[in-house]
């Protein structure tokens, strides 16, 4: 399981590096499209609908990573009360809990993917982009997710088998 959680670490990796391309990809067409239109009088056609788009790839390209890292936020109200055991349970219910929710979107984005496909979705403005390609990447992200979840659940069964408290999070300067 060691390699294989390396391997989809390495994925989730990939997808927020690509999040980021699209990040800056989208903050340099929105700049050109602020001077265009101030100083030049003609805006970048298309800009709303290609920052729509790579937004899902900024989000949910993120989600796995930020899984991995146990980089999402928490709120700790009885955490902090509790022993090993119950803060390995506490960690089990919500990942079950997340595996739900995003299962959920994964088959409803599953839907509209293929319903979007089926009637050729673009978006309505001046530059029509087809709509697929962010529900295609909203699924891979959601799909990494989900396995990410799955590892996570597993592991925290075990440590609370074995009455083992969670890994703590890295704090950012921690981090690599």
């Amino acid at each position: 399981m060691q390699t294989f959680s390396a391997w989809l670490g390495r994925l989730a990796l990939w997808l927020l590096l690509l999040g980021t391309v699209g990040m800056i990809a989208a903050m340099l067409v929105g700049v050109a499209d602020v001077v265009g239109t101030e100083f030049l009088g003609r805006p970048v056609l298309g800009t709303l609908e290609f920052t729509e788009s790579t937004m899902v790839l900024v989000v949910f390209g993120a989600l796995a990573y930020a899984q991995e890292r146990r980089a999402h936020i928490r709120v700790e109200l009885l955490y902090s009360f509790v022993g090993p055991r119950g803060k390995s349970f506490m960690e089990a219910v919500t990942h079950i809990v997340a595996f739900i929710f995003f299962a959920l979107v994964a088959w409803q984005g599953y839907v509209e993917l293929l319903y979007s496909w089926e009637i050729k979705e673009s978006t309505m403005g001046s530059v029509r982009f087809p709509l697929y390609p962010a529900r295609v990447l909203l699924l891979v992200g959601v799909a990494l997710l989900l396995l990410r979840l799955a590892i996570d659940i597993a592991q925290d069964i075990g440590r609370l088998r074995r009455g083992e408290p969670p890994p703590e999070a890295a704090l950012p300067e921690q981090r690599e």
